[in-house]
């Protein structure tokens, strides 16, 4: 069902969809052991056991990347994300940002500023942020979600949900999957035109959106 108001509105999830946070944690990782980051594969399980943890390693270290690192602040944007989400915006559809960051004890404040200044750096539009885990409790028309926990919930409660594809997730064979902002562009898009009966898309290359701000400063 569509918003109330004829508004449709997208959560949308940032690490693993819109940040690249295996490349950045890895890049952290490999720095505090003294690795050569090519030793820890990008084609990791939710776990990441393949990089060798040991029972809640994980926590530990993610924590130093986060608190020491600045790894919220500067994980690298995944490609097409911000380009696409400023298409979407301008056509009328509400960004949403839903985020689960405020799991490491003692730390919010820091999660919080990061999360907000690595939006603004990358220029990535929104009209809400939200930082919650139990997603299902926030209502949005469509949801883009990587995690296979956040998915299965979602999907369980009725919610249409688009699967980011990410190597730890490719069991998930049912319902809709994106592998990349363009398929999901075009997803939202279809969604949209069939939600509310009528979406005009901005056309690709006019004015693409996040880059504008430079642009007319200059």
């Amino acid at each position: 069902m569509a918003s109330r108001d004829g508004t449709f509105i997208l959560g949308v999830d940032l690490d693993g969809v819109v940040a690249n946070h295996t490349h950045r944690f890895r890049e952290i990782y490999a720095g505090i052991k003294g690795l050569d980051p090519e030793t820890l594969p990008m084609e990791r399980s939710w776990d990441f056991h393949e990089w060798g943890f040991g029972p809640d390693e994980y926590s530990h270290y993610h924590r130093i990347a986060v608190m020491e690192h600045d790894m919220f602040r500067t994980m690298p944007v995944i490609e097409g994300a911000a380009d696409a989400l400023w298409r979407l915006s301008d056509a009328g559809i509400w960004i949403r940002i839903i985020t689960h960051r405020l799991y490491v004890h003692w730390g919010h404040e820091k999660a919080v500023a990061d999360t907000a200044a690595w939006l603004d750096i990358h220029k990535i539009p929104y009209r809400d942020l939200c930082f919650l885990g139990a997603k299902p409790q926030v209502e949005a028309d469509a949801y883009i979600d990587d995690a296979p926990h956040n998915i299965d919930q979602l999907r369980a409660a009725g919610n249409t949900v688009i699967a980011f594809a990410q190597p730890y997730n490719r069991h998930l064979t049912d319902g809709v999957r994106a592998e990349n902002w363009s398929e999901v562009e075009a997803i939202v898009t279809e969604l949209a035109t069939e939600y509310l009966g009528a979406f005009e898309a901005q056309l690709p290359g006019i004015d693409p959106g996040a880059d504008r701000i430079d642009r007319r400063r200059g």
